[in-house]
């Protein structure tokens, strides 16, 4: 799903790695509405979407 900005999930804070699945999923907990709307493609960009930047910690820190 792509964001107002362009960007991926792949890209998403949110998108998390989940063992029991064995792929990545969304972490974020979407109504009913919600995943109705972004499984039909009703939605132009995530509202939960976050940039994920590794480095935010260590930038930070300096």
């Amino acid at each position: 799903m792509n964001n107002q900005n362009g960007s991926c999930c792949d890209e998403c804070a949110h998108y998390v790695y989940d063992d029991e699945y064995e792929c990545y999923t969304c972490s974020c907990d979407l109504d009913s509405d919600e995943m109705e709307s972004f499984i039909r493609g009703n939605v132009r960009g995530c509202p939960y979407y976050r940039y994920y930047d590794e480095y935010t910690i260590v930038r930070k820190q300096n």
